[in-house]
Protein backbone atom coordinates (compact mmCIF):
# COMPACT_ATOMS: atom_id res chain seq x y z
CA UNK A 1 0.00 0.00 0.00
CA UNK A 2 1.37 3.55 -0.28
CA UNK A 3 1.70 5.96 2.69
CA UNK A 4 3.85 8.52 3.95
CA UNK A 5 7.09 7.62 6.09
CA UNK A 6 10.37 8.73 7.51
CA UNK A 7 13.28 6.60 8.31
CA UNK A 8 15.15 9.27 10.38
CA UNK A 9 14.20 12.61 12.49
CA UNK A 10 14.37 15.71 10.87
CA UNK A 11 12.29 18.31 9.32
CA UNK A 12 9.37 17.70 6.53
CA UNK A 13 11.78 16.78 4.24
CA UNK A 14 12.52 13.27 5.78
CA UNK A 15 8.99 12.37 5.11
CA UNK A 16 8.51 10.16 1.67
CA UNK A 17 5.42 8.82 -0.08
CA UNK A 18 5.45 5.01 -1.41
CA UNK A 19 5.12 1.96 -0.52
CA UNK A 20 4.50 0.70 3.22
CA UNK A 21 4.85 -2.22 4.81
CA UNK A 22 0.81 -4.09 5.18
CA UNK A 23 -0.86 -3.55 8.28
CA UNK A 24 -1.63 -7.08 9.96
CA UNK A 25 -4.92 -7.09 11.74
CA UNK A 26 -4.24 -8.85 15.05
CA UNK A 27 -7.47 -10.52 17.23
CA UNK A 28 -8.57 -6.83 18.90
CA UNK A 29 -8.17 -4.77 15.82
CA UNK A 30 -9.92 -3.02 12.82
CA UNK A 31 -8.27 -2.66 9.70
CA UNK A 32 -10.03 0.58 8.34
CA UNK A 33 -9.53 1.54 4.59
CA UNK A 34 -8.37 5.65 5.11
CA UNK A 35 -10.30 8.38 3.53
CA UNK A 36 -9.03 11.26 5.75
CA UNK A 37 -6.32 12.44 8.41
CA UNK A 38 -5.49 15.23 9.88
CA UNK A 39 -2.36 16.96 10.73
CA UNK A 40 -1.32 17.49 14.59
CA UNK A 41 1.92 19.93 15.97
CA UNK A 42 2.13 16.18 18.15
CA UNK A 43 2.95 14.53 14.44
CA UNK A 44 6.03 17.16 13.75
CA UNK A 45 7.51 17.19 17.45
CA UNK A 46 7.23 13.16 17.10
CA UNK A 47 8.74 13.27 13.66
CA UNK A 48 11.91 15.93 15.22
CA UNK A 49 12.46 13.32 18.04
CA UNK A 50 10.96 15.90 20.80
CA UNK A 51 8.81 12.78 22.47
CA UNK A 52 11.80 10.26 22.06
CA UNK A 53 12.53 10.76 25.59
CA UNK A 54 8.96 9.13 26.60
CA UNK A 55 7.95 7.24 23.17
CA UNK A 56 10.17 4.29 21.71
CA UNK A 57 10.57 4.59 17.66
CA UNK A 58 11.02 1.99 15.66
CA UNK A 59 11.68 3.39 12.00
CA UNK A 60 10.62 3.75 9.49
CA UNK A 61 7.33 5.42 10.74
CA UNK A 62 4.69 5.89 9.11
CA UNK A 63 3.14 9.37 11.33
CA UNK A 64 -0.19 10.41 12.45
CA UNK A 65 -2.70 9.82 15.27
CA UNK A 66 -6.16 10.87 13.41
CA UNK A 67 -8.12 8.37 10.71
CA UNK A 68 -11.56 8.53 9.71
CA UNK A 69 -12.47 6.11 7.09
CA UNK A 70 -14.55 2.55 6.53
CA UNK A 71 -14.36 -0.73 8.29
CA UNK A 72 -12.71 -3.03 5.88
CA UNK A 73 -11.92 -6.27 8.23
CA UNK A 74 -12.96 -6.34 11.96
CA UNK A 75 -10.13 -8.54 14.25
CA UNK A 76 -11.56 -11.85 15.50
CA UNK A 77 -11.85 -10.53 18.71
CA UNK A 78 -14.08 -7.20 17.75
CA UNK A 79 -17.96 -7.32 17.64
CA UNK A 80 -18.10 -4.20 17.67
CA UNK A 81 -17.67 -2.96 14.43
CA UNK A 82 -18.68 -4.42 10.93
CA UNK A 83 -17.72 -4.24 7.48
CA UNK A 84 -18.39 -0.83 6.09
CA UNK A 85 -18.58 1.13 9.23
CA UNK A 86 -17.98 4.59 8.97
CA UNK A 87 -15.41 5.45 11.92
CA UNK A 88 -13.00 7.61 13.25
CA UNK A 89 -10.25 7.56 15.56
CA UNK A 90 -7.29 8.65 17.87
CA UNK A 91 -5.01 5.70 17.07
CA UNK A 92 -1.73 6.24 19.25
CA UNK A 93 0.04 3.36 19.99
CA UNK A 94 2.58 3.00 23.22
CA UNK A 95 5.12 3.74 20.77
CA UNK A 96 5.90 5.46 16.99
CA UNK A 97 5.62 3.26 14.41
CA UNK A 98 2.68 2.11 13.36
CA UNK A 99 0.53 5.71 12.26
CA UNK A 100 -2.48 6.47 10.01
CA UNK A 101 -0.71 8.09 6.81
CA UNK A 102 -1.49 5.74 4.58
CA UNK A 103 -4.09 3.58 2.59
CA UNK A 104 -4.55 1.86 5.00
CA UNK A 105 -4.80 1.05 9.01
CA UNK A 106 -5.00 -1.65 11.77
CA UNK A 107 -6.51 0.43 14.58
CA UNK A 108 -6.63 -1.12 18.28
CA UNK A 109 -10.72 -0.93 18.84
CA UNK A 110 -9.72 0.66 21.75
CA UNK A 111 -9.01 3.94 19.93
CA UNK A 112 -11.97 3.76 17.56
CA UNK A 113 -15.74 5.31 17.55
CA UNK A 114 -18.53 4.96 14.68
CA UNK A 115 -17.91 8.94 12.66
CA UNK A 116 -20.95 11.72 13.33
CA UNK A 117 -23.42 10.83 10.01
CA UNK A 118 -23.83 14.35 9.45
CA UNK A 119 -19.90 15.22 9.35
CA UNK A 120 -17.52 14.51 6.48
CA UNK A 121 -14.64 12.12 6.64
CA UNK A 122 -12.83 15.28 6.40
CA UNK A 123 -13.92 16.76 9.69
CA UNK A 124 -14.15 13.51 11.29
CA UNK A 125 -10.26 13.11 10.95
CA UNK A 126 -10.20 16.29 12.54
CA UNK A 127 -12.12 15.05 15.54
CA UNK A 128 -10.40 12.23 17.57
CA UNK A 129 -7.11 13.97 18.83
CA UNK A 130 -8.69 17.69 19.48
CA UNK A 131 -11.68 16.33 20.26
CA UNK A 132 -10.61 14.17 23.16
CA UNK A 133 -7.41 16.75 24.08
CA UNK A 134 -10.78 19.44 24.94
CA UNK A 135 -13.17 16.55 25.99
CA UNK A 136 -10.98 15.17 28.68
CA UNK A 137 -9.33 19.16 29.44
CA UNK A 138 -12.48 21.10 29.70
CA UNK A 139 -14.81 18.15 31.86
CA UNK A 140 -12.32 16.22 33.77
CA UNK A 141 -9.21 18.09 34.27
CA UNK A 142 -10.93 21.47 35.18
CA UNK A 143 -14.06 20.19 35.52
CA UNK A 144 -15.96 23.27 34.30
CA UNK A 145 -19.63 24.14 35.38
CA UNK A 146 -22.63 26.23 34.58
CA UNK A 147 -22.46 29.91 35.16
CA UNK A 148 -18.03 29.46 35.41
CA UNK A 149 -15.75 31.73 33.36
CA UNK A 150 -12.94 29.97 31.21
CA UNK A 151 -10.68 31.08 29.30
CA UNK A 152 -9.60 29.08 26.29
CA UNK A 153 -6.06 30.09 24.68
CA UNK A 154 -5.59 29.95 20.56
CA UNK A 155 -9.43 29.56 20.32
CA UNK A 156 -9.44 29.41 17.09
CA UNK A 157 -7.14 26.65 16.41
CA UNK A 158 -8.11 22.95 16.82
CA UNK A 159 -8.33 22.17 20.56
CA UNK A 160 -9.17 25.33 21.27
CA UNK A 161 -12.23 26.06 19.26
CA UNK A 162 -13.72 22.83 20.43
CA UNK A 163 -12.71 23.84 23.96
CA UNK A 164 -15.14 26.93 23.59
CA UNK A 165 -17.82 24.87 22.28
CA UNK A 166 -18.03 22.15 24.66
CA UNK A 167 -17.34 25.07 27.53
CA UNK A 168 -20.32 27.12 26.15
CA UNK A 169 -22.58 23.82 25.96
CA UNK A 170 -21.66 23.05 29.82
CA UNK A 171 -23.04 26.78 30.82
CA UNK A 172 -19.68 28.26 31.05
CA UNK A 173 -18.96 32.12 29.93
CA UNK A 174 -16.08 31.79 27.86
CA UNK A 175 -12.81 33.93 26.84
CA UNK A 176 -10.43 33.00 24.43
CA UNK A 177 -7.30 34.43 22.80
CA UNK A 178 -6.72 34.38 19.15
CA UNK A 179 -5.17 37.05 16.32
CA UNK A 180 -7.87 40.11 15.07
CA UNK A 181 -8.30 37.99 11.96
CA UNK A 182 -10.05 35.16 13.61
CA UNK A 183 -12.49 37.00 16.53
CA UNK A 184 -15.42 36.78 14.54
CA UNK A 185 -14.47 33.30 14.25
CA UNK A 186 -14.22 32.79 18.09
CA UNK A 187 -17.56 34.89 18.32
CA UNK A 188 -19.53 32.97 16.06
CA UNK A 189 -18.40 29.24 18.27
CA UNK A 190 -20.02 31.44 21.50
CA UNK A 191 -16.34 32.87 22.42
CA UNK A 192 -15.72 36.04 23.72
CA UNK A 193 -12.36 36.93 21.54
CA UNK A 194 -9.27 38.97 23.34
CA UNK A 195 -6.14 39.28 21.25
CA UNK A 196 -2.60 37.51 23.05
CA UNK A 197 0.49 39.49 23.28
CA UNK A 198 1.32 42.25 25.07
CA UNK A 199 -0.90 43.80 27.57
CA UNK A 200 -3.07 40.26 27.26
CA UNK A 201 -3.51 39.92 31.09
CA UNK A 202 -5.28 43.54 31.22
CA UNK A 203 -7.35 42.82 28.43
CA UNK A 204 -8.53 39.47 30.47
CA UNK A 205 -8.94 41.01 33.20
CA UNK A 206 -11.49 44.17 31.71
CA UNK A 207 -13.62 41.46 30.75
CA UNK A 208 -13.20 39.29 34.22
CA UNK A 209 -11.89 41.72 36.74
CA UNK A 210 -12.32 39.11 39.45
CA UNK A 211 -10.64 36.43 37.30
CA UNK A 212 -11.64 33.41 35.52
CA UNK A 213 -12.61 29.98 36.93
CA UNK A 214 -10.61 28.30 35.06
CA UNK A 215 -8.06 28.46 32.48
CA UNK A 216 -7.24 26.24 29.02
CA UNK A 217 -3.02 26.92 28.00
CA UNK A 218 -2.20 25.32 24.63
CA UNK A 219 0.29 27.47 24.25
CA UNK A 220 3.09 27.10 27.31
CA UNK A 221 6.11 29.55 28.68
CA UNK A 222 4.61 33.27 29.41
CA UNK A 223 1.04 32.19 28.90
CA UNK A 224 1.37 29.62 31.25
CA UNK A 225 2.13 31.97 34.10
CA UNK A 226 -0.03 34.34 32.49
CA UNK A 227 -3.00 32.39 33.12
CA UNK A 228 -1.89 31.42 36.38
CA UNK A 229 -2.14 34.51 37.48
CA UNK A 230 -5.55 35.62 35.67
CA UNK A 231 -7.00 32.58 38.12
CA UNK A 232 -9.93 33.58 40.91
CA UNK A 233 -9.72 32.14 44.18
CA UNK A 234 -9.77 28.86 43.73
CA UNK A 235 -9.10 29.01 40.08
CA UNK A 236 -8.19 25.76 37.88
CA UNK A 237 -5.35 25.83 35.89
CA UNK A 238 -4.62 22.86 32.93
CA UNK A 239 -2.08 22.98 30.03
CA UNK A 240 -1.67 20.45 27.41
CA UNK A 241 2.19 22.71 26.30
CA UNK A 242 3.80 23.13 29.43
CA UNK A 243 4.60 20.29 32.14
CA UNK A 244 6.05 23.23 33.82
CA UNK A 245 2.43 24.40 34.61
CA UNK A 246 2.68 21.97 37.84
CA UNK A 247 4.48 24.95 39.54
CA UNK A 248 1.50 26.97 39.73
CA UNK A 249 -0.37 24.92 40.62
CA UNK A 250 -1.89 23.32 37.85
CA UNK A 251 -2.48 20.10 36.08
CA UNK A 252 -0.37 19.00 33.18
CA UNK A 253 -2.69 17.05 30.52
CA UNK A 254 -1.68 14.79 27.69
CA UNK A 255 -4.81 13.25 25.52
CA UNK A 256 -5.41 9.21 26.27
CA UNK A 257 -7.40 7.27 23.77
CA UNK A 258 -10.62 6.80 25.25
CA UNK A 259 -13.18 4.88 22.95
CA UNK A 260 -16.32 5.85 25.90
CA UNK A 261 -15.05 9.60 25.11
CA UNK A 262 -14.83 9.31 21.75
CA UNK A 263 -18.43 8.03 21.46
CA UNK A 264 -19.40 11.12 23.74
CA UNK A 265 -18.00 13.56 21.20
CA UNK A 266 -19.66 12.02 17.83
CA UNK A 267 -22.94 12.26 19.84
CA UNK A 268 -22.31 16.06 20.69
CA UNK A 269 -21.47 16.42 16.79
CA UNK A 270 -24.71 15.04 15.57
CA UNK A 271 -26.34 16.90 18.70
CA UNK A 272 -24.88 19.97 16.61
CA UNK A 273 -23.26 20.90 20.07
CA UNK A 274 -19.41 20.87 18.27
CA UNK A 275 -18.58 20.92 14.70
CA UNK A 276 -14.92 20.67 12.76
CA UNK A 277 -13.68 23.62 10.64
CA UNK A 278 -11.43 22.22 8.35
CA UNK A 279 -9.38 25.48 6.78
CA UNK A 280 -7.30 23.32 4.49
CA UNK A 281 -7.22 20.11 2.56
CA UNK A 282 -4.10 18.48 0.81
CA UNK A 283 -4.13 15.06 -0.64
CA UNK A 284 -2.00 12.26 1.42
CA UNK A 285 1.14 12.52 -1.18
CA UNK A 286 1.50 16.26 0.29
CA UNK A 287 2.14 15.77 3.77
CA UNK A 288 4.91 17.81 3.76
CA UNK A 289 3.24 21.06 2.31
CA UNK A 290 0.60 20.79 4.99
CA UNK A 291 2.71 20.40 7.59
CA UNK A 292 4.90 23.13 6.47
CA UNK A 293 1.41 25.28 6.91
CA UNK A 294 1.17 23.87 9.86
CA UNK A 295 4.38 24.79 11.53
CA UNK A 296 3.89 28.24 10.53
CA UNK A 297 1.08 28.21 13.43
CA UNK A 298 -2.07 30.15 13.52
CA UNK A 299 -4.21 27.77 11.55
CA UNK A 300 -7.63 28.21 12.20
CA UNK A 301 -9.21 24.97 12.91
CA UNK A 302 -7.42 21.52 11.07
CA UNK A 303 -5.64 21.08 8.18
CA UNK A 304 -6.45 17.67 6.72
CA UNK A 305 -5.06 14.80 4.14
CA UNK A 306 -6.78 13.07 2.13
CA UNK A 307 -6.71 9.79 0.34
CA UNK A 308 -8.34 9.24 -2.76
CA UNK A 309 -10.20 5.94 -4.30
CA UNK A 310 -10.83 5.12 -7.72
CA UNK A 311 -14.40 3.82 -8.30
CA UNK A 312 -13.68 0.65 -7.94
CA UNK A 313 -11.46 0.82 -5.10
CA UNK A 314 -14.14 2.39 -3.13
Amino acid sequence: MKGISYSRYGGPEVMEYGDVRDPKVGPDTVLVKVRAVSVNPVDWKCREGHLDGILDTVFPVIPGWDVSGVVVQPGMSVPEFSVGDEVIGYVREDYLSRGTFAEYVAAPVRTLARKPRNFSFEEGAGLPLTGLTAYQVITKALEVKRGETVLVHAAAGGVGSIAVQLARHLGARVIGTASEANHDFVRALGGEPVTYGEGLAERVRALAPDGVDAAFDTIGGDTTKISANLLAPEGRLASIADPDVVDYGGRYCFVRPDAEDLVRLTELAEQGVITVHVTRTFPLERAAEAYRLSQEGHTRGKIVLTVEWDAEGD
